[in-house]
């Protein structure tokens, strides 16, 4: 079987959490947005592990292995759509031994907050996260960087790849052009277009699978992080995001800007900056030396 076919990508999955299991280490579950693939967090799982953790990096269903086989087979990422990797993450984490602390990107960031809502997390990191119902500001940025695939309506039900230019205004705008093209060779992958279009009319649809719950006693500790020049998600989403979630009694909720830092924070140059701000927090609220047995 190829490493791309249906059902390898899980059988990986799986692997990583009886390696987790097996540790008896507190995992850290890292979760990955539109257009990269769980690789993008091979460094940061390294910095996790050192500290005294064990890092779990699953894909979305049927994710390839690798960038190059990503391109060769975008199909794959068609009709992903939030409900299902949401559901697809949280049946690994309940698989796990010990509850995980969680870190997510983009619409890895919103992913990370419903398995939080759903009280599988002991603590989460929300880097530069896809806005949920009830979020409601709309940027000029966010806009011009989501049309890329909602100025198509029938990229609902495909795989959408970026171009170099929709990369650089989304993700590589705060970076130079150098390292932006390095970027885009290395990370950069088709995306299923159908998230996007479900977190565009989360605020138009009750029944939307693009909902937290936000205000449940078992939610966990919670860092929201905010790159300053990131257009994909600026400020405003992210603040707005805090903002809903602050309103847990039962939970911390805290957010920090990343100075100078666009969509790309989690893989360009400056990765380790975000990496420490987010072990930083995670050790105050799930200590890797906590006792072995503990959940």
């Amino acid at each position: 079987m190829s490493s791309h076919a249906p059902g390898a990508s899980y059988a990986r999955d799986l692997a990583q959490v009886e390696r987790a299991n097996a540790s008896g280490r507190i995992p850290v579950v890292f979760v990955h947005g539109l257009w990269l693939l769980p690789t993008s967090w091979d460094r940061w799982a390294g910095v996790f592990e050192e500290a005294g953790y064990i890092a779990v990096a699953p894909g979305w269903p049927d994710d390839p292995e690798t960038v190059e086989e990503a391109r060769q087979h975008p199909e794959v990422f068609a009709g992903k759509g939030v409900g299902q990797v949401a559901d697809h993450f949280c049946r690994l984490v309940r698989a796990l031994d010990r509850t995980p602390a969680v870190v997510g990107h983009s619409f890895g960031g919103l992913i990370g907050q419903i398995i939080a809502g759903r009280g599988l997390s002991r603590a989460t990191v929300a880097i530069d996260p896809a806005p949920f119902r009830g979020v409601l500001p709309l940027p000029l940025s966010s806009l011009r960087a989501a049309s890329a695939v909602l100025g198509n309506p029938a990229n609902h039900h495909r795989a959408v790849p970026l171009t170099y230019d929709q990369f650089r205004y989304s993700f590589a705008n705060a970076v130079p052009e150098e390292e932006a093209r390095e970027l885009y060779a290395r990370f950069a992958v088709p995306a299923s277009g159908e998230p996007l279009f479900q977190a565009a009319a989360a605020n138009l649809n009750p029944w939307t699978e693009v909902k937290v719950e936000t205000t449940g006693a078992d939610r966990g500790p919670l860092l929201v992080l905010s790159g300053e020049k990131d257009h994909t998600v600026p400020w405003a989403i992210a603040h707005a995001s805090y903002k809903k979630q602050a309103r847990n009694e039962h939970a911390v909720t805290e957010i920090a800007e990343i100075p100078g830092r666009g969509h790309a924070l989690t893989i360009d140059h400056g990765w380790r900056e975000v990496a420490d701000t987010a072990l930083a927090f995670l050790r105050r609220f799930a200590d890797p030396a906590g006792p072995p047995g503990a959940a």
